[in-house]
């Protein structure tokens, strides 16, 4: 009895904890969302200046049901509508923030060879990003109980092969 007397104020603390910080819980806050993806993206973008993107409320809609159909299908793959460019980010057993999200895409620059404008390994997220010719993202996230997924629509797509993004 003295056990559970001393865990259940335990419960009630890590309930208080589980707040989000970012301002929105997962799925659920379309304009806190939409500044702070836009303000990851342009700061990805003007580190290799090139022009800033706006938000674009029709591409996070598109976003947001896939990222709805992509939790309620229990899959994580690529839209098999092929309009937009699109980036896709996933995490079990926690939440991600925005910046966390761009940055882990961002970070595949370190695979980005400029001078063969090639990857070595990864770097597709990165390279639709900052592609020099995309002026609109919009973004959506959705979860359930064990993941959250994060989907980003880009319009004009990035990645044109044969083509440098900057």
């Amino acid at each position: 009895m003295r056990l559970l007397v001393a865990l259940l104020p335990l419960c009630f603390i890590n309930a208080a904890q589980a707040q989000y910080p970012w301002g929105y819980a997962p799925g659920n806050s379309a304009g806190s969302l939409a500044g702070a993806m836009l303000d990851a993206h342009n700061a990805v973008r003007a580190s290799v200046g090139v022009p800033p993107l706006v938000w674009s409320p029709g591409l996070a809609a598109v976003a947001q049901n896939w990222a709805n159909s992509l939790i309620a299908t229990h899959r994580f793959a690529h839209s098999a509508a092929d309009r937009y460019g699109e980036n896709l980010y996933a995490i079990s057993g926690a939440w991600a923030s925005p910046a966390q999200v761009v940055g882990a895409w961002a970070a595949e620059a370190r695979g980005y060879d400029i001078r063969s404008n090639g990857c070595m390994g990864v770097c597709g997220h990165y390279t639709q990003i900052v592609w020099q010719t995309t002026r609109a993202v919009g973004c959506a996230d959705a979860a359930d109980a064990y993941r959250e997924v994060w989907v980003c629509e880009y319009d004009p797509p990035g990645n044109v092969v044969g083509y440098r993004p900057y």
